[in-house]
């Protein structure tokens, strides 16, 4: 396939973030949530133009979910992003997210997902601590006893 000059991809992700901010414009609080509609909201923490507070930024260095159901307020949307008020241990925080932030949106109760590409390259993400599985294990004994049989495909 010959390279397109016509950012296409660009486009179709820009369309969809829009969605974002069109299901979002009309909501302020919980309050105005109709039906059993809630969102789950995938951003990348360190993208340009993410305002959140330094302890978030220090417990998510690259991404954070955050959900709109049952307690947020003064949700507002512009061109560029959303705000809004969320509690985080019992702490009122206002967050700031630029679209072009946002990896996923999900509202569960309708069964419906939008999956965005985010490109920070030019963003150093902060290093992470080493986990704590990441040490090597010893050799496994070839004997078959740590052989474990799944099948997902049989219905009972």
């Amino acid at each position: 396939m010959p390279d397109s000059l016509i950012p296409y991809d660009d486009i179709v992700q820009e369309a969809l973030r829009a969605v974002v901010g069109r299901v979002l414009g009309g909501i302020n609080s919980n309050e105005d949530l109709p039906g059993g509609h809630h969102f789950y909201i995938t951003f990348k923490t360190s993208a340009p133009g993410v305002v959140i507070p330094k302890q978030l930024m220090q417990r998510f260095p690259d991404e954070m979910t955050v959900v709109l159901q049952n307690k947020f307020w003064d949700l507002t949307v512009d061109e560029e992003g959303f705000e809004v008020g969320l509690t985080f241990s019992q702490v009122p925080t206002k967050l700031f997210v630029p679209f072009a932030a946002i990896t996923a949106f999900v509202d569960p109760a309708v069964e419906f997902a939008l999956h965005f590409q985010v490109n920070i390259d030019d963003v150093d993400t902060p290093p992470t601590a080493e986990a704590g599985n990441d040490t090597p294990r010893p050799a496994a004994i070839e004997d078959g006893s740590n052989v474990v049989t799944v099948d997902f495909g049989r219905k009972k």
